[in-house]
Parts: structure tokens; C-alpha cells; sequence
């Protein structure tokens, strides 16, 4: 059988894919409309697992690197989910304190890819703290169809103080410089900018493909750095009003759209990753954050 690509798959089944990951439809009816494409040669079920994440293969930094103190703790969050597990990661034999990143997951709990991300933000010279938003329904349950379906029991009003409470704990811990910024995709990507409006000190903001606020813009005081995918219609759409709110009230922002990529184009577990754009959008995250909180 003929390897499928990425080539191979027509542009309204990555946009199917899309809203059957962010739940706009079932699975009942995203198998049912995907069966539509199973032509020359595809099936509906050589197409799906084409389309799933593979955490098996695509892990760049593995739990045990020798390179990483990486743990798993807990810290209080007492507007949202009460206690909260987090991956806590940091160059290994490091003496100095270290800035702080919060790593952001997607609408599906704290997967091994976003563990993958905060193990990378670590390498590259900082203390990154990973949080699951699913702590309070158990943790990430170990597939993202079942992430997705848990966090949609969660307000995600409280995730997001979860993630705030995040922030303080990482500004705190005595292996931290107290400069705090944030990345997050999708669902993180909005977590991201909403941190920015709600927390004065937050240091840095890289939202990842995220909704953007409509109210409290003016709050804003962190830098910026928004990456976008150019065939990410749904998340786009919000792009302009956001990026005139931003000139009005003279936040300092720095704004990528990455051409001809898909939204999730920086998650290499899935087709949906571009490595060209993937690489040069994290170069450029380092780089900002490097600027902004050493």
C-alpha cells in the first residue's frame, strides 16, 4: 500500500479534522464525513490514523534526559481546580537562578507533546512549568479523544486561573529569577493572551494560533508574540479587531503569519506539522524570551 502524505489529503479534510478536534462535531460525524475522501486508494481508516498524533516516534526530548531535571508536582490553585499537577523542568546541574516559562497545552489536557515543548523550553535555558488543566477530572487520560471530551467538562474560566495560579508559582519557586512569560497553543494560545490581560507582571506572551480577547486589551502590559497559521481561517478571523485594539492602546506586539501552514502547524506528532515554519516559530519564541525575560 502507497504511504499517504500529506500531499495525498485534500485541504477541507484537515479542515474536517479541525473542527473534530476542537468539537464542532462529534466522532460519530467526523468518521462519517471522512469516509466522503476514502477514494483511490484511502480508507477511512488508513486516514485517521494518518491524521492522529503518534507520541511514540515524534518525541524529540524524552522524560529521562540526563540533559533535564524534569518532575512532576503540584501547586494550589484556589480559583480554579483546587490542586494542580504540572511537568517542572530545568537544565540539570544548573546553580543560577532561571527565567520562567509556562507551557500551555492544547483543548486536551497535558499530552506527551506539550510535555515534549516544556522539555525543550528547559534545554534551551529555562525553568518551564507544564500544567494540566485536567488535574481536577484525574489528569490527561492517556488519548486526546478522551482529553478533549474531559476538558469540556471543565469552565474554562477556572483553567484559566489555574494557569495564572501557575504563573505565581513559578515567579516564586527558588529556582526562578521572578521573570515569568507564557506560551501556549489553541486553547493555550487563548489561555496566553488572556494571562496577558489579567497578570500586570507577566513578563512575555507567545500565543500559539489562540483566540483573542474582546474586553480588557487596554490592560495589557507584556510584549507580544503572536504566531499564526495562513489557512487557519476560524482562528484568523479575530486577527484584525485584535491587532487594532493592540495599536489603539500601543501594546507592543510582534505578529507572524506563516504561509501556506495548517493551524497546529508547530505540533509535530500530527501531518498537520510544517517543520520549516515549526522551526523558524520556535527560533523565534526562544529569541523573544530570551530578549524579554533574561
Amino acid at each position: 500500500m502507497k504511504k499517504i502524505t500529506k500531499e495525498d489529503i485534500k485541504q477541507e479534510v484537515f479542515d474536517l479534522y479541525d473542527d473534530y478536534a476542537h468539537n464542532r462535531v462529534n466522532r460519530r460525524l467526523f468518521l462519517d464525513k471522512l469516509g466522503t475522501y476514502a477514494v483511490g486508494g484511502l480508507t477511512v481508516g488508513s486516514l485517521l490514523s494518518f491524521l492522529s498524533p503518534d507520541y511514540v516516534k515524534k518525541i524529540q526530548i524524552g522524560q529521562n534526559d540526563a540533559r533535564l531535571k524534569s518532575d512532576y508536582i503540584t501547586y494550589d490553585s484556589p480559583k480554579g481546580g483546587g490542586q494542580i499537577k504540572a511537568l517542572l523542568s530545568r537544565p540539570a546541574g544548573t546553580a543560577e537562578k532561571l527565567p520562567g516559562i509556562v507551557v500551555v497545552h492544547e483543548n486536551r489536557g497535558l499530552n506527551p507533546h506539550i510535555e515534549d515543548v516544556a522539555r525543550r523550553a528547559a534545554l534551551a535555558g529555562f525553568i518551564s512549568l507544564a500544567p494540566d488543566a485536567l488535574t481536577p477530572l484525574g489528569g490527561y487520560p492517556g488519548n486526546d479523544d478522551a482529553g478533549r471530551e474531559l476538558q469540556q467538562q471543565r469552565n474554562r474560566d477556572e483553567m484559566l486561573q489555574d494557569f495564572i495560579a501557575g504563573f505565581e508559582f513559578l515567579k516564586n519557586h527558588s529556582e526562578c529569577t521572578g521573570k515569568v512569560g507564557v506560551v501556549g497553543f489553541c486553547f493555550g494560545g487563548w489561555i496566553s493572551n488572556m494571562m496577558a490581560v489579567k497578570i500586570p507582571d507577566l513578563a512575555a506572551a507567545v500565543p500559539f494560533y489562540g483566540g483573542q480577547p474582546t474586553e480588557g486589551i487596554d490592560q495589557i502590559k507584556a510584549p507580544l508574540l503572536l504566531q499564526f497559521a495562513e489557512l487557519d481561517q476560524r482562528v484568523n478571523e479575530g486577527w484584525p479587531a485584535y491587532e487594532t485594539s493592540l495599536k489603539q492602546h500601543q501594546i507592543e506586539y510582534t505578529a507572524y503569519m506563516y504561509p501556506k501552514v495548517h493551524h497546529g502547524f508547530h505540533n509535530d506528532t500530527t501531518p498537520r506539522y510544517d517543520r520549516e515554519a515549526a522551526e523558524l516559530a520556535w527560533e523565534r519564541t526562544l529569541a523573544f524570551f530570551r530578549e524579554k525575560l533574561k
